[in-house]
């Protein structure tokens, strides 16, 4: 039991982590690299912030939750007796 909420707790440390990176990385881009409209270049057809902080920030988020969970998340069966006590 007891080592089953040190991973619960890992777990969700990571989860706050990623997040909190995710986001930081969404509003630096969405805020501080959004320049004068008339200033704008373009990726794809999409403004440069928006593209990074909406498009590159979705795939590189996706990316680092796939290699994390299968690098540090473990299986675990909640149904077991011990979390009824």
């Amino acid at each position: 039991m007891k080592n089953r909420n040190k991973q619960i707790n890992k777990e969700a440390k990571i989860t706050i982590g990623l997040y909190l990176f995710y986001f930081i990385w969404w509003y630096f881009f969405a805020y501080y690299k959004s320049d004068d409209p008339s200033k704008y270049t373009f990726i794809l057809g999409l403004p440069s912030w928006f593209f990074m902080s909406c498009v590159m920030g979705l795939i590189i988020i996706n990316i680092l939750v796939f290699i994390i969970v299968k690098l540090f998340f473990k299986d675990m069966d909640l149904n077991s007796e011990e979390i009824e006590k």
